[in-house]
């Protein structure tokens, strides 16, 4: 198999060109022959065009690419080494949201052929892949797992707006169904990573890792917003806190925050999710899950506190939200938090404007329920900074006394304008 994608004698195919998907194609696709598959056909005419749809790399990032894109089965079927790489979201009820990866999983099942290699790369609970997905595959192929096909794992480590940690300089997990199938689908990545790959010794303890990395940050933020929430009520600064203890060799640099996105604010679930099937019940786990999705709601109360303190009119107040991606400098709006405290404000009828220079309008009215204005007002009684975008990082004071009315308030929920503000009330997690 390694050979002959080498040697261009067989095709790798990536299925699902988001975040993840896409810039795995186009880095295998300088070394050896890509399909690129989406069943979204706006998504993959923008892709001929040399244009990523989300936004993350430059029309260069296509140049010398041997790719094909396309959302045609047929032209899926030439392909000889799979790569999945579709979303794994949760639902309302934060509960799994197997049904991208099951039906990647049914066109494997009409495209794959005697021989074939499928590596999953979509974030899931341990022991999905082969109890989940590889049922589908035999069940439409009426092939075998292992003995006519090949199945693996690889998590991926795709970091929206991360120009730094990309898919090459990143050490890649990689796991297999058999020793065979490990080594090549290690070399295959090899071809591309430069950090080099790391052999999990089976596939579910790839999948285990993939989902405690997650974890593991969503519970350090918690706690940091947990300590937030107290500190608050000692008077006292957060981040001032966190840059004494931080002095310390072996303190860990987290910071509270808005915990959104499609990983850190989902992955967590899908971990608590296959615990309680096995009969165990997670406290840690879910307890930082609550704390951190709970954060919108209390932005919120403390915005509103201020307002009844100070002009008492909730309904005639109005508020600026700045930020309405899950994170900086992207253009992702997934999951994001900044709807919880859009929605908390709008419960007590207060007037909210939202703006972002980087986030979609239409997206975000179609996701959430509400746009981004075309111009901000001069009159509001708070402004909430929610992402410390790079185009905010040089406003100052006078600029928001501008925006502002005298009694204003500016929550700044990154501490990005620490002892910056003095003509307004200042508040910070």
């Amino acid at each position: 198999m390694y050979q002959n994608l080498i040697d261009k004698k067989a095709k790798l195919a990536v299925i699902g060109l988001g975040y993840v998907g896409l810039p795995i194609a186009l880095e295998f696709a300088r070394k050896i022959s890509v399909i690129g598959f989406d069943i979204n056909a706006r998504r993959i005419d923008m892709m001929r065009q040399g244009i990523d749809p989300s936004k993350e790399l430059g029309k260069g990032s296509f140049d010398g690419c041997d790719i094909t894109f396309t959302d045609s089965i047929d032209v899926l079927r030439e392909a000889k080494f799979f790569i999945v790489a579709v979303p794994t979201p949760v639902d309302d009820h934060n509960v799994p949201d197997l049904i991208p990866v099951q039906r990647a999983s049914e066109t494997m099942g009409k495209v794959i052929k005697k021989g074939d290699y499928v590596v999953y790369e979509s974030t899931v609970y341990p022991g999905c892949t082969e109890e989940d997905c590889l049922p589908i595959i035999e069940k439409l192929s009426g092939l075998k797992g292992v003995t006519d096909f090949k199945i693996g794992y690889s998590p991926e480590r795709i970091n929206p707006g991360d120009k730094q940690h990309t898919l090459s300089k990143i050490v890649k997990v990689v796991s297999g169904c058999d020793a065979g199938s490990l080594e090549v689908i290690a070399k295959v990545y090899e071809l591309v990573v430069e950090a080099g790959v790391h052999r999990a010794s089976s596939i579910k303890v790839a999948e285990a890792a993939k989902i405690i990395e997650n974890t593991q940050r969503d519970l350090n933020i918690a706690l940091m917003n947990e300590l937030s929430i107290i500190f608050d009520k000692m008077d006292i600064n957060t981040y001032e806190v966190l840059e004494a203890a931080g002095t310390k060799w072996n303190f860990l640099k987290f910071q509270p925050g808005l915990v959104g996105g499609h990983c850190i604010g989902v992955d967590p679930y899908y971990l608590t999710y296959k615990a309680k099937e096995l009969g165990y019940h997670s406290e840690v786990i879910l307890a930082g899950r609550n704390i951190n999705d709970s954060m919108g709601k209390y932005v919120a109360k403390k915005v509103i506190q201020h307002i009844i303190r100070n002009s008492g009119d909730v309904k005639s107040s109005r508020v600026l939200v700045k930020g309405a991606t899950f994170k900086e400098n992207v253009s992702d709006i997934r999951n994001s938090k900044v709807s919880d405290v859009v929605s908390a404000l709008k419960e007590y009828y207060v007037n909210v404007d939202v703006e972002d220079p980087h986030a979609d309008s239409e997206e975000l009215e179609h996701e959430y329920g509400f746009g981004l204005v075309k111009k901000t007002a001069n009159d509001y009684d708070a402004v909430i900074i929610t992402v410390p975008h790079k185009e905010y990082t040089g406003l100052d004071d006078s600029y928001y006394s501008t925006i502002t009315k005298p009694h204003g308030m500016i929550a700044d929920l990154k501490g990005i304008y620490r002892n910056k503000i003095k003509s307004r009330k200042y508040w910070s997690l």
